[in-house]
Parts: C-alpha cells; structure tokens; sequence
C-alpha cells in the first residue's frame, strides 16, 4: 500500500535550528573567554536540562513556558560548568537562543517541499514568541505555513495532545503526516502516534530502546524530499 504525504512537519530546536549555536557564537565574541573551552559541554548540559525539564514537567502536570524551562537548564549547565557569577554571559547566551542558526541545508529542504505542493509546518515546544524570533532571524518564514507551539494545549512533547495539533490544524490523517525531529525520543513518540516518522540523527547514536522506532533515519535533513516523494 502507498502512503501519500501531504504535510511535513518538523520539530525546531536541534532539527532545523543549531542548539549549539549560541554557545559557540559567544565563545567566538570578545569578552566571553570562560567559553573557549568550555563552550561544547555548556551546549551539551544546557540542551540535556532544558529536554530533561520538559518531560518532568510534563508527566508532573507542571507546566511553564519553554523560555522558564530553557533558562533553568542554562543555569544547571553554568553551575555545572564553574560559570555561575558569568552573568553577562548568561544573559548574551539567551539572547542568542532567540536568533539560532538554522542548519544550511534547512531552507533548501523547505523549498523543495514547498515547491512540490506540501504543507510545511513546525512543531515544537517552543512558545510562540521563542519560535518566530528564530523562524525570522533564519529567514525561513516564507517556507512554512505555519509554526505550531505546545502553549496551545499546555503540555510537552511527547505527549499525544501535542501530536493532535497537526491534524486539528491541517485536516490530516496521521499517515498522511512526515514527521522529522532530531530528537530519537521524539521521532519515536512520533512513531506511536501514527506519524510517518524521520529521525535526523547528526551524531549517529543508537537507536533509542522504546516501543517504537522511526521509519526513517538521515544523518540531516536535505533527504526529507526524497522520503516524501517529491
């Protein structure tokens, strides 16, 4: 049987947008020395906190903006780091999660989908505000038809009521839906749901040990096209 694909949608932070990028963009910037080494495991402790927050938040009925959420595992992470009396830098590093780099295969994999006639969207924890600062400062709005936040329904991903906004939004069965996230936990929840799933798995780890696996994994995301049929 032939599964048609008429809305791809994507999650943000990590998938199109480079969650690395504030750190190593400030450690570059004169007058944040205490990043040059330590600019990598700020990233990766900052991007653990921030995801490790979201589901304990989420299967506690706890929620909060994922801004509260991003500045608590930023904190956890300069703590962790020796970074704690950095305030300046603390608050040029958040400044810089509102204008992330998007990955630069990114646009021209939006276009094709678009080009090609599908609804392209973003799903993410993100709020609303987070979204558009970086969908803007990557230029990428014209791509997407729209960018869908959890503030809508209160709860993180994975849970089912947020994967229950693409089809309230787009008028879509599951199947219908390719789904792409770098995170492995994310693209199997996806999975679950009854999304057609890809998992963008940059740094080749394992494949996550749950119930469900993702339909398709690429090590970025310029073969999305390709798995859409376009």
């Amino acid at each position: 049987m032939t599964i048609t694909i008429s809305c791809c949608v994507l999650d943000a932070y990590g998938t199109l947008f480079d969650v690395a990028a504030a750190a190593r963009q400030a450690a570059a910037e004169p007058g944040y020395k205490a990043l040059a080494d330590t600019w990598p495991a700020i990233a990766r402790d900052w991007r653990l906190k921030q995801l490790q927050y979201s589901w304990l938040r989420a299967i506690t009925n706890a929620h909060t903006d994922f801004w509260d959420v991003t500045a608590d595992g930023l904190d956890w992470a300069l703590n962790a780091n020796g970074l704690t009396e950095q305030s300046a830098l603390r608050q040029r590093l958040l400044d810089l999660y509102w204008e992330l780099a998007c990955y630069s295969e990114a646009p021209e994999m939006l276009a094709r989908l678009k080009s090609a006639g599908l609804t392209t969207a973003i799903l993410s924890n993100g709020s609303p505000g987070m979204l558009n600062g970086a969908v803007q400062s990557a230029g990428i709005s014209d791509l997407l038809d729209d960018v869908l936040s959890v503030e809508e329904v209160g709860v993180f991903k994975p849970d089912s009521r947020v994967y229950d906004m693409v089809g309230k939004r787009f008028g879509c069965a599951p199947t219908n839906v390719l789904f792409a996230s770098s995170n492995g936990w994310d693209a199997a929840g996806a999975a679950g749901y009854g999304f057609q799933t890809v998992w963008v798995n940059r740094a080749a780890e394992p494949v996550d040990r749950l119930p469900w696996t993702p339909a398709h994994i690429l090590p970025d995301l310029s073969g999305i096209p390709d798995i859409a049929g376009v």
